[in-house]
């Protein structure tokens, strides 16, 4: 049971809950934390914060108040890979990556959670890329206090699919190979500037490139140097160059001669709409189309982090990147804090 004081009443009591300050432009933060007793010189600033009265906490066993119910959720919400503090903030635990990788959430569990009312979790969004110690939810109890009823449901519902609602998934460090194809860079026309962006782009997920191949537009050619990045124990083949419908560019009958199967070829993203996947045995091929030298970020960049952790890429799972699939072309760019590949 909680009861209301005037907050001229309260001195010598003890506040049962954080209370929050807020100046415009320079602060927001705890101004008296749960467990302050009230003093004479508090009670002015209590009154500039709007607090005519406050409440005073008298829980019956079947009420919880919002900080023993927000470690409970946090507890039930958080999964492999992730971890929390028991320190309460304002009502809120944060959660955050234990491990750098690839946050998963499991969407129809969390909107459960968050529909049975005054309980809620608020995350990213799923597969977004995420570094240990980065905050990736939040949950608390919205009420002052509720009932224990309501908490022991919303633990339930976190664990109810036996999976966890929050996770981050680990990412493969792997050894990969590029088939750099095109005349004009085969016969020294041009400068590649395809290597030194996909070294970057792997380096940052922590794999690496071991062997480099060139390979003229004949497919036959471009056959044998996927194969021959698959001899030298490549664990995943990049080709880069000749997806489009030019008559020069046979990548794609190329990617088809060296064996690869499951072959997806398009895309409902913006770069990266010629974007082909395929597999090679148990080794991911991916064929990336020009864009990937001109824009920073592709379609290459939301599905890479994804084969990392294991995952198999089918037309279904390039078909859902449509919704968020346009790049806004941001200058600068802020790829992952942006709405580019968020259903």
């Amino acid at each position: 049971m909680k009861r209301v004081v005037a907050v001229e009443e309260a001195v010598g009591m003890v506040l049962p809950h954080d209370i929050t300050e807020i100046i415009k432009d320079e602060f927001k933060g705890c101004a008296f934390k749960k467990g302050h007793v009230i003093k004479c010189e508090d009670v002015e600033h209590l009154r500039r914060l709007g607090k005519e009265h406050i409440f005073v906490l008298q829980l019956s066993g079947e009420e919880i108040h919002e900080n023993e119910a927000a470690l409970l959720m946090a507890n039930a919400l958080a999964g492999p890979g992730t971890e929390f503090s028991p320190q309460v903030m304002e009502g809120k635990v944060a959660i955050r990556a234990a491990v750098d990788g690839l946050l998963k959430i499991n969407q129809e569990l969390l909107l459960r959670f968050n529909l049975l009312g005054e309980v809620m979790c608020a995350t990213l969004q799923n597969n977004t890329p995420v570094q240990r110690g980065e905050q990736v939810a939040a949950t608390r109890l919205i009420p002052l206090v509720a009932t224990r009823q309501l908490v022991e449901r919303a633990v339930a519902v976190a664990g109810s699919a036996g999976e966890p609602i929050l996770s981050v998934v680990p990412l493969r460090r792997v050894r990969a190979g590029l088939v750099i194809t095109g005349n004009e860079i085969f016969h020294g026309r041009i400068e590649d500037r395809f290597e030194q962006v996909l070294r970057d782009k792997l380096s940052l997920l922590g794999s690496e490139v071991s062997v480099v191949e060139f390979a003229p537009d004949d497919p036959r050619r471009i056959a044998a140097a996927i194969r021959n990045c698959l001899d030298c124990g490549a664990e995943l083949i990049v080709t880069s160059g000749g997806m489009s419908v030019d008559p020069d560019d046979v990548t794609r009958q190329g990617i088809r001669e060296a064996g690869v199967e499951a072959i997806v070829y398009g895309t409902p993203v913006l770069p990266g709409a010629m974007f082909l996947v395929g597999q090679l045995g148990t080794v991911p091929v991916f064929g990336l189309p020009a864009c990937g030298m001109f824009h920073k970020i592709t379609v290459f960049d939301l599905v890479l982090p994804r084969i990392l952790t294991g995952e198999s890429i089918d037309r279904a799972e390039l078909a859902a990147l449509g919704h968020g699939g346009l790049c806004r072309n941001c200058t600068p760019c802020r790829y992952p804090v942006c709405s580019f590949g968020k259903a």
